[in-house]
């Protein structure tokens, strides 16, 4: 990881610590880190093309059309 990457990160988490409540838990904390990093891999996965159609998703599932 670069240290750009390490900046951005650290200021995404002040953000993201920032936004909460002043009652907010460690694992309000956590979950929203969690959901962060999910939706930003989410994200790089659908830039760098690794999704699949619905088509496809159906046709892996058995799923009817």
């Amino acid at each position: 990881m670069s240290s750009v990457e390490k900046t951005d990160i650290r200021t995404k988490v002040q953000e993201t610590i920032q936004s909460l409540p002043d009652s907010a838990s460690w694992d309000d904390v956590m979950y929203r880190i969690y959901v962060r990093q999910k939706i930003e891999n989410g994200l790089k996965d659908v830039s760098d093309g690794n999704t699949l159609s619905v088509e496809e998703v159906r046709k892996r599932f058995g799923l009817a059309e």
